[in-house]
């Protein structure tokens, strides 16, 4: 059955105009609503252009772009099957992108993000345009009084944070595209006749349904913690009396691409999820950094009161527009009938609203709860947008006076639809006179060092680091302190060893392979240094890149976060276990002064324990099918197993004898 309609759902002035006819093509909503559109495209997009620059996170994506583009498939260091980019999809629109236009994966990132983050805003305000049409139409909209003026849009896009991570090669363009686009979906999917009696109406349906369900199923491959408000889409969807046979296929539609990723995923890499999540701790607990990182982000900018003044005036402002009321601002009844009667109320834009309002809340505690970030309101710019959705747009309707205005009821509601519009114009003042201020105020540090708190203005970092004012390309950060010198000890040392960032920038600690070399030990070049994305980005392919975080290499992600160590950077992996992975050499004096040969011998047998070997074969034995069938077993075991990075009591851990310590002798090379 088709959906009723509020007797009230249509105000009187509403009616005449309808019979008016067709709305104008030039009408009040119409042209505020483009206007604002436009402004705010531009505005966003001059001002993320003046801010442009690749973050070195950003690179770490254009790495394993650069293995997809060689033939040595989605991972960082050839050879070893690490998922070390958080988004999946983010990974393969750049790849595909770069594989299509031939052009340098730098410039590509920067123009699909850039063209992401500003299509964003203008596709979340459509979406809340709808709320205030009856449906499809804009006869809603119609009439001089009524404005629809951009308000949470100008929000988001004052903010230094938000113009920063536009073009920063992260995928925080592609996330809040991806709510957006989801956004704009479900509200016309809610505003749609679930039983069209017209053939083509019905195809329609059926095709805004399931596209809408598969864009909410990407949620999963957009970034795992937005499967929470992809997730909540489709249940709702799923729980409404859209039938059995259209229930199957926005089944199919959300699931397909996302199940059998994972599939590929468990089997491939041999982790239910990204290598990121082992290294973040992506279950962990750091409240007190989560609300640090939260007033990092609202503190400066006072943030508070835009987002106040949005959340109290919104009810004020949906009830005094009774003339541009949707189902959203209709009279509120109770379901009957039970769970059926619920189910009825679902495909509703009141609770696509409350959906997207509850993911951005739920967003918000999951990264206080995780600690937050190192880079100052990175991820909270999600959930912020989530939250800012319904207010994208806001309704100011002029009230003008009938002739029925002299009765009690008339002059009730010419008084209350001037509070209203009192109250929305005063928010809408107040919203551009914060983000005039916001946009001019320096918020954040400049960037020259550190704090406690351990976040920063990453894009000021860098630029700042490099000498560059938007440092794009990798070789824009050949300019970083150890990056030149890098690549000079590496061309200078060819048999391969362990290169470790001395005190100096200048120059490295080498640790060099046995010679002559074991058949054994690879010839391989082995960094191991923190900042991935510029030292995988400058050196070649067959150059394996190692991190103390353990982002790319599988062993350091295993060990536990340090409880005062800096957010996004508070696991510490010891250089040893490098050393004795790699099979470099471990005698002295060859051996860097700061690393211990009986440090390196215990961390040797340690590697040796049962469920390291396991998960070493895992991501580097050749993968067969064999292996990739027994990596879907295992998956959630690897994903599951720590280690301490103090290799005696990983090996406590594993019930293994800890071997004698080295006599002098042992320690050191032999006197020629």
């Amino acid at each position: 059955m088709p959906r009723s309609t509020s007797p009230d759902a249509t105000a009187p002035d509403d009616a005449s105009a309808n019979a008016a006819g067709a709305p104008s093509t030039f009408s009040a909503p119409r042209v505020s609503f483009w206007l604002g559109v436009a402004a705010c495209a531009v505005l966003f997009g001059y001002g993320a252009w003046q801010r442009r620059w690749i973050a070195d996170d950003g690179l770490i994506v254009l790495r394993t772009v650069r293995n997809l583009l060689a033939g040595n498939g989605p991972v960082f260091n050839a050879g070893e099957r690490v998922e070390v980019n958080t988004s999946t999809a983010w990974t393969y629109i750049i790849w595909f992108f770069s594989w299509i236009s031939r052009v340098q994966t730098e410039y590509v990132v920067l123009t699909v993000a850039l063209v992401l983050s500003v299509a964003a805003i203008p596709l979340a305000m459509l979406g809340t345009s709808r709320l205030y049409r009856g449906g499809p139409g804009w006869s809603r909209l119609r009439g001089s009084g009524l404005l629809l003026l951009p308000a949470g849009g100008l929000v988001y896009m004052a903010l230094p944070p938000a113009r920063d991570f536009a073009t920063s090669g992260l995928e925080v363009s592609l996330t809040i595209f991806w709510v957006a686009l989801l956004w704009y979906l479900a509200i016309c999917w809610s505003q749609a006749d679930r039983a069209p009696v017209e053939r083509r109406e019905r195809i329609r349906y059926w095709a805004l349904t399931c596209t809408t369900a598969f864009v909410a199923g990407l949620s999963w491959l957009v970034r795992p913690e937005m499967a929470v408000v992809g997730g909540l889409v489709l249940l709702v969807m799923f729980f409404a009396p859209v039938g059995l046979k259209l229930r199957l296929a926005l089944t199919a539609a959300a699931g397909l691409l996302p199940v059998g990723y994972q599939i590929f995923r468990m089997g491939y890499y041999g982790l239910p999820a990204p290598n990121t999540a082992v290294a973040k701790d992506a279950t962990g607990s750091k409240w007190g950094q989560g609300f640090t990182y939260l007033m990092n982000l609202v503190e400066p900018y006072s943030l508070w009161l835009p987002v106040l003044a949005l959340a109290v005036a919104m009810p004020v402002i949906l009830l005094s527009a009774r003339g541009a009321r949707a189902p959203l601002t209709g009279r509120f009844r109770l379901p009957r009938g039970g769970v059926r009667g619920l189910r009825d109320h679902l495909q509703r834009p009141a609770v696509i609203v409350v959906v997207m309002l509850l993911g951005g809340v739920i967003e918000t505690l999951y990264w206080l709860r995780q600690g937050g970030d190192f880079m100052s309101g990175r991820v909270l710019l999600a959930p912020l947008f989530l939250l800012l959705l319904p207010v994208m747009v806001i309704p100011l309707r002029i009230p003008s006076r009938r002739p029925e205005d002299s009765t009690v009821r008339g002059i009730a509601r010419l008084a209350t639809g001037t509070a209203g519009a009192v109250v929305a114009a005063g928010l809408w003042v107040l919203v551009l006179g914060w983000a005039l201020h916001a946009t001019t105020f320096r918020g954040q540090p400049d960037g020259t060092a550190i704090g406690t708190s351990g976040i920063v203005d990453e894009r000021a970092f860098y630029s700042l680091q490099t000498g560059h004012a938007h440092p794009l390309t990798a070789d824009d950060y050949l300019d970083y302190p150890r990056m030149q010198s890098l690549q000079e000890i590496l061309r200078a040392t060819p048999r391969g060893g362990v290169y470790l960032p001395s005190f100096d920038y200048d120059w490295w600690f080498i640790d060099p392979l046995p010679y002559p070399r074991p058949d054994d030990v690879p010839q391989r070049q082995t960094v191991f240094f923190t900042n991935l994305g510029m030292t995988g980005m400058n050196l070649p392919l067959d150059v394996r890149v190692w991190d103390q975080i353990g982002l790319a290499w599988p062993m350091a992600s295993r060990t536990a976060r340090l409880e005062d160590g800096r957010i996004g950077h508070d696991k510490e992996m010891f250089p040893d276990w490098a050393v004795a992975e790699a099979k470099a050499y471990a005698k002295r004096p060859a051996l860097p002064p700061f690393i211990d040969p009986d440090w390196v011998n215990q961390a040797r047998a340690a590697l040796t324990c049962p469920q390291i070997q396991q998960l070493q074969a895992s991501y580097s034995a050749p993968l067969t099918f064999d292996l990739f069938k027994r990596n879907l077993k295992l998956s959630f075991a690897n994903y599951a197993l720590r280690i301490d990075r103090v290799p005696e009591y990983t090996l406590r851990m594993c019930r293994m004898d800890v071997p004698p310590p080295l006599t002098e002798e042992q320690k050191s090379m032999p006197r020629p």
